[in-house]
C-alpha cells in the first residue's frame, strides 16, 4: 500500500466542518495545510496533520466482503454486486421499496450523496437520512422555520466583526480549532467579548468574559431569562423588531411574568451573572450567536433553537455583518449532505418531498418524479429494522457507535434481513453486514464538500484507492446501474453539473468557479458570486418578517433518582465523531490513548472515587467501565465522556427519546450511576 504513487493535489480534511485545505506532502510523507479559502495560512490543527493516516493504514479495506454461513470472506466485485442486486430485488418486490433504507456519509462528497439519494428516491422511496440527523437537525428545523434556511447566517470572514460573541453548547477551540484560532481568537484580542455558555469549563471558556456553567437540559429558562432582560431593561431593538418581527406583543407579556432569578436558578447559573451576558449581548452594535450540539441534541432541541432565535431578532442581530446564528457543523460535508437531498423531507437544495412543483423541477432533471411522502429518519427506521423495514445500505456511517442506546440498536442490526456497508476500515456497523465494500478516503477521491459557513470546496485526488478497492462514486454508480437500472453520470464534474440543475442553492456554481477557491450557497444562476450574510432584506421565507416565539420549557426525558448524575457527551481536540478514522491514528491516539469520565470533586467524594479510579457508569440501557478525572471544570451533579472510543462506548448509556420535530435523540442528558468499579463488581 505504501508503494502508491502519490500527487500533492488540493483537498479538503476529512474531519470537521471547517473546511480546510490538505494534501499530501512528498518529502515529509504525510499530510499539510495548503493556502484554502479557509485556512488561509495554511494552518491545521492535529487531526488535519495526521490525516494521511488512515490512507496507508494496515486495516483498510482492499476487497469486497461477502457473508457464507456466518462468516465473512473475500469476494470479487461481480459475485458482491450479484448478491445485493438479487436481494434487493427480492426485497423490494416482496414488501415495496419502503421496506430499504439508505444511511448517506456527512464524511463523503456532495457528488457521493447526492447519486446515492437520488438512487433511493429512483427505486421509489424517501428513506434516506445522514448524521447531520444527529447533530444539528434541530438546529436546522428551527432555523429554517423562522428564517427559510438552516446553515449560518454570516461568513466565518464578517463575523470578525461582530463585537460579541455568545458561544451556546459549543466548544469551538477544540471542536473547531482552526475557526476559533484564526478567525475568533483574533476578534478577542481586537476587543471582542464572548459569553460560553456550557457545563464545563473547557479551552473555550478560557477565552470568555463570562461564563454560564448551565445545567443539561435547562436552555430553555437560561435563554428565556436573558430575553427578558433584554426587554425589561430597554435593550430591544425597536426599529428591527416592528419592521422585521412579528409576535412581539404576545412575547414580552410571556417575558415580563419570567421571574429571571427563579429561572437561572433553573438553569443553575448565577442570576448577575445571567444578567450581565443579557447586557452584554443586548448592547451590542453587533452580536454573534454560534451554536453547536449542546443545544441540538435534546429531546426539545428544536425548542430550545427556538428560544435562541428570539435573542437576535429582539436586538436586530440579524441580516447584517458580524451578527446571526452560526451552527458550527460537525463532519466535512455534514452541510452538503444535507444540501444535496441526503435527508428524508427534502429534495436536493432543501425542496420540501411533498411540494408538487419541487417534485416536477426535479423530474425534468431526473427523467423521473421522486415520491412525494417524507421518509424515515435515521433512528426511526432503526427502531423499525426486521419489521417495516427490511435491508439497509450504510454508506460511510457507522451507527452501531453512533446512535444512542446502542445495546438496542445492536439487535436492530441483527433483524434486518439484509444490510449492506460501504466503507473503508471494517467499522462495527460492518460486523452486522452481509457484503461490505471497499471504499476510498479523502485522498482518494474527487468532488466538493460545503463547510460550515456554506463555502463548497474542492477535492482532487492524490493517490489510488489501495489493492482492489474503487473510488466510492464508481461503487455508488455500479449500485445505482444494478439496483434500479440507472445511468449515472460517469465523472464528479458531471455529476455536480447535475446536482446544479436540481438544486436552486447551486444552480451558479462550476468546477471551473471554484477552482481552488470556493463558491457560497446560495448562488443563483447567473449570478456573480454566492451571497455571504443571510437575510438582509427578507428571510430565507420571502417574508420580510421572522416571528417571535413562545417557548415553555420542556423537562429532560431521564428523571434523575436520588444519588444519579447527568452524563453528558461532547468531543475532544485529538479524535473525531465515532472514531473510525482518528482511533486508526498513531499520532492521535498517543495524543488520548483513552476515553475518561469528568466529574466534579464534591460529587467524586460522595461516591469515594480518587482521580485516576476505574468506576462503573450505569444506567437501565447499558453499563460501560472507565477511569475518572476528577475536575472542577464540570459542574456539580454532571460527569462528562466523548462518544469517539468503541469502549467505553458512551452510548450505550444516551436514550433515544427523540424530539418531536426533528427527531433528534437526547444525547446530552441522560441519568447514571456512578460507582468505585470494585464496589459495583462485588
Amino acid at each position: 500500500m505504501s508503494e502508491r504513487p502519490a500527487e500533492p493535489n488540493e483537498s479538503v480534511c476529512p474531519y470537521c466542518g471547517v473546511g480546510c485545505g490538505i494534501k499530501y506532502d512528498t518529502d515529509r510523507g504525510s499530510a499539510v495545510g495548503w493556502k484554502g479559502p479557509v485556512n488561509t495560512k495554511g494552518e491545521l490543527c492535529p487531526k488535519g496533520a495526521a490525516a494521511w493516516d488512515v490512507v496507508e493504514h494496515e486495516d483498510r479495506l482492499t476487497q469486497p466482503l461477502v457473508r457464507v454461513n456466518g462468516r465473512l470472506v473475500e469476494a470479487t466485485w461481480e459475485e458482491a454486486f450479484d448478491i445485493i442486486e438479487r436481494k434487493f430485488d427480492h426485497i423490494v418486490t416482496e414488501h415495496g421499496p419502503d421496506s430499504v433504507f439508505f444511511f448517506t456519509s456527512s464524511g463523503c462528497t456532495n457528488e457521493e450523496n447526492y447519486l446515492l439519494q437520488k438512487t433511493a428516491r429512483k427505486l421509489g422511496t424517501n428513506n434516506i437520512d445522514n448524521c447531520a440527523r444527529l447533530c444539528h437537525s434541530s438546529t436546522v428545523a428551527a432555523m429554517g422555520n423562522r428564517f427559510g434556511a438552516g446553515a449560518m447566517t454570516n461568513s466565518l470572514e464578517d463575523l470578525m466583526e461582530a463585537d460579541v460573541f455568545l458561544v451556546t453548547g459549543a466548544n469551538p477551540a477544540e471542536q473547531h480549532p482552526v475557526i476559533f484560532r484564526s478567525y475568533l481568537l483574533p476578534a478577542l484580542k481586537s476587543g471582542t467579548k464572548m459569553i460560553h455558555v456550557d457545563p464545563r469549563e473547557n479551552a473555550t471558556t478560557k477565552g470568555a468574559d463570562i461564563h454560564l456553567p448551565v445545567k443539561p437540559g435547562f436552555d430553555i429558562p437560561l435563554l428565556n431569562a436573558m430575553a427578558a432582560v433584554i426587554v425589561e431593561e430597554g435593550l430591544v431593538d425597536e426599529a428591527f423588531v416592528e419592521e422585521r418581527t412579528t409576535g412581539f406583543d404576545e412575547l414580552r407579556a410571556y417575558l415580563a411574568d419570567i421571574d429571571v432569578d427563579a429561572e437561572a436558578a433553573r438553569a443553575g447559573v448565577d442570576p448577575e451573572d445571567l444578567k450581565a451576558a443579557a447586557r452584554l449581548y443586548g448592547e451590542a452594535d453587533r452580536a454573534a450567536i454560534f451554536t453547536g450540539m449542546g443545544m441540538s441534541q435534546h429531546h426539545c432541541g428544536t425548542d430550545n433553537v427556538h428560544t435562541l432565535i428570539n435573542l437576535p431578532l429582539l436586538t436586530g442581530n440579524v441580516g447584517k455583518a458580524g451578527t446571526g446564528v452560526n451552527p458550527l457543523r460537525g463532519q466535512n460535508n455534514v452541510q452538503g449532505a444535507g444540501d444535496v437531498g441526503g435527508l428524508p423531507n427534502v429534495l436536493p437544495g432543501y425542496q420540501d418531498v411533498t411540494d408538487e412543483d419541487a417534485r416536477a423541477a426535479v423530474a425534468e432533471v431526473w427523467g423521473f418524479e421522486p415520491p412525494a411522502l417524507p421518509g424515515l429518519t435515521e433512528v426511526e427506521a432503526t427502531h423499525r429494522f426486521g419489521d417495516d423495514v427490511r435491508a439497509a445500505y450504510v454508506f460511510g456511517e457507522n451507527p452501531i457507535v453512533g446512535e444512542p442506546n446502542a445495546n438496542q440498536v445492536r439487535k436492530q442490526f441483527e433483524k434486518l434481513d439484509f444490510c449492506v456497508v460501504h466503507d473503508v476500515f471494517l467499522t462495527e456497523t460492518a460486523e452486522y453486514a452481509d457484503v461490505i465494500l471497499p471504499g476510498s478516503v479523502w485522498a482518494e477521491k474527487s468532488g466538493t464538500v460545503t463547510n460550515t459557513d456554506r463555502q463548497v470546496i474542492r477535492m482532487r485526488k492524490n493517490v489510488d484507492p489501495p489493492g482492489n478497492a474503487r473510488p466510492d462514486l464508481d461503487v455508488l454508480r455500479e449500485f445505482a446501474a444494478r439496483v434500479t437500472g440507472m445511468d449515472a453520470p460517469e465523472t464528479p464534474e458531471a455529476v455536480f453539473d447535475e446536482l446544479c440543475a436540481a438544486a436552486p442553492i447551486y444552480a451558479g456554481m462550476s468546477y471551473e468557479g471554484i477552482g481552488t477557491g470556493s463558491q457560497r450557497w446560495p448562488f443563483s444562476e447567473g449570478a456573480a458570486e454566492g451571497t455571504a450574510v443571510l437575510h438582509t432584506d427578507t428571510f430565507g421565507t420571502g417574508s420580510k418578517t421572522a416571528p417571535l416565539r413562545v417557548v415553555e420549557h420542556v423537562d429532560p426525558a431521564d428523571q434523575l433518582e436520588d444519588g444519579e448524575l447527568v452524563l453528558t457527551t461532547g468531543r475532544v481536540l485529538q479524535h473525531f465523531n465515532t472514531g473510525a478514522l482518528s482511533r486508526r491514528s498513531g499520532v492521535l491516539m498517543r495524543m488520548r490513548g483513552e476515553d475518561v469520565l469528568q466529574i466534579h470533586p464534591d460529587d467524586a467524594a460522595a461516591r469515594g472515587i480518587e482521580d485516576g479510579d476505574e468506576v462503573h457508569v450505569e444506567n437501565e440501557r447499558g453499563a460501560v467501565t472507565v477511569a475518572t478525572e476528577v475536575t472542577p471544570a464540570v459542574r456539580r451533579g454532571t460527569v462528562f465522556m466523548t462518544f469517539h472510543y468503541a469502549d467505553p462506548l458512551v452510548n450505550q448509556l444516551t436514550g433515544d427519546a427523540l424530539d418531536p420535530t426533528s427527531k433528534i435523540p437526547e444525547y446530552k442528558h441522560s441519568a447514571v450511576r456512578v460507582t468505585v468499579s470494585s464496589e459495583a463488581d462485588d
